[in-house]
């Protein structure tokens, strides 16, 4: 069965600094993979490449044994892509179910008009939160009033409420107090188990070790590591990102 994702030397490069220089790298399905260097060592690019806002000076992605070709974030949430950034992208002054479906929105006609179906939208929302085991104080409240975790997990419903197949999440839990991360993890996990695949970013090597089945590490445009996560250490896995040998 083919890789849900995989790239084969990617390479791209922005004026004289070379971001990536022929990386490989691969997520298989209901898998998490951790994605993990120093500031500067590709891990943004190569995951802007994968959703469309970079096109690859060299190399291939494929999905699901089919070579693609993404020119647009739009294309690759068509297939099954969704990336959360660390910002989130929510409408501060929209609940969840609204950003939940932001874009996305239910209509219904009506005497000619196409009006929005609220309510049809406010079932199929609570659905996939009570689905994701997400916890809300309130559906209704415009998410700048959620806490953090709250919010975050909103941003993940969103990513997910449209049959993705990969989410990538860009430091999730990187402002978050303790027990809201390990909520968060803990969604990661759910992800997983509900066949959806999951490359996490992060700086928190305790959170990719938490949830990863997989670790990969860039350094300076290359990579220098493919660990599954039970082989390894985080010794080496630090090693790794400063420059040494695991």
């Amino acid at each position: 069965m083919p890789a849900l994702v995989e790239m084969r030397q990617i390479a791209k490069t922005f004026g004289p600094v070379v971001a990536l220089n022929g990386v490989d790298f691969t997520v298989h399905t209901d898998e998490v993979v951790g994605l993990v260097g120093d500031n500067g060592a590709g891990k943004s690019t190569l995951m802007k490449i994968l959703t469309g806002v970079h096109q690859p000076d060299a190399g291939e992605v494929w999905l699901a044994g089919t070579r693609v070709h993404f020119h647009s974030p739009l294309e690759s949430r068509r297939n099954g892509i969704e990336m959360v950034y660390q910002d989130l992208g929510l409408a501060e002054n929209l609940n969840a179910i609204a950003n939940i479906f932001l874009g996305r929105e239910l209509t219904r006609r009506t005497g000619g008009l196409r009006l929005l179906s609220e309510g049809e939208m406010e079932r199929q929302g609570r659905r996939h939160l009570d689905g994701l085991q997400i916890s809300l104080p309130s559906v209704f409240l415009p998410v700048e009033r959620l806490s953090g975790g709250q919010r975050q997990s909103v941003a993940i419903a969103r990513a997910t409420a449209f049959r993705a197949q990969l989410v990538i999440m860009d430091e999730p839990a990187a402002s978050l107090a303790v027990t809201e991360a390990a909520k968060v993890l803990a969604l990661i996990k759910r992800l997983r188990e509900q066949g959806v695949s999951v490359v996490l970013i992060s700086h928190r090597l305790q959170d990719v070790f938490d949830v990863s089945d997989r670790i990969v590490v860039l350094n300076r445009g290359s990579k220098v590591g493919d660990l599954r996560r039970q082989d390894t250490t985080m010794e080496d896995v630090v090693g790794l990102i400063v420059g040494k040998s695991a």
